[in-house]
């Protein structure tokens, strides 16, 4: 049994990349592992300062919000799910905020399975490869990383849209085989 936590950037409730992650997470739950989704917009985050408090404090950031809990269950996950609608052919600035502020304790970020989950209005999918690679960016920087797993979810806009469409299925499936 695996810990599995989605950090669901989406600013909308029940948003497209949001149903995903549920999809996603019945799917892994189904499977028999923990699932915990956080939805990035709830929770207070603020950007990093670039103070280095953190790099001097033993990795206590210097900004008291909700970003230590989260911080922890991320060092404590066998699996993390990144997902996020694209934004300018990026990702949205709640989950970047997120990504950014995880420099305090990065170091201990290690050995993690991602999955990445990506909705955008085009019908294209090579319209969300630049927000895919900003989240196969932050992987990157974690040793020890394996990416498991992409679900795009294109020509998609209005909350909800996502419902009729395969990426609802595959996300399921995708969460199945953790």
């Amino acid at each position: 049994m695996k810990q599995v936590l989605i950090l669901s950037g989406s600013p909308r409730k029940g948003g497209n990349s949001d149903l995903l992650c549920d999809a996603f997470a019945r799917g892994a739950a189904e499977a028999g592992h923990t699932v915990e989704k956080i939805r990035v917009a709830e929770r207070s985050i603020a950007p990093c300062l670039a103070c280095y408090h953190c790099r001097d404090h033993s990795g206590t950031c210097a900004i008291r919000d909700d970003m230590a809990e989260i911080l922890q269950k991320m060092i404590d996950a066998d699996v993390i799910v990144l997902a996020s609608p694209v934004y300018f052919y990026s990702i949205d600035a709640q989950l970047k905020a997120l990504i950014d502020r995880t420099v305090a304790r990065w170091l201990e970020v290690k050995n993690k399975e991602f999955y990445y989950i990506v909705t955008c209005a085009d019908g294209n999918e090579s319209a969300a490869e630049t927000t895919v690679a900003c989240l196969r960016g932050y992987a990157d920087c974690v040793d020890g990383a394996k990416e498991k797993g992409v679900i795009v979810g294109t020509g998609v806009y209005e909350k909800g849209e996502i419902a009729d469409q395969p990426a609802i299925q595959q996300a399921y499936a995708m969460g199945k085989r953790v």
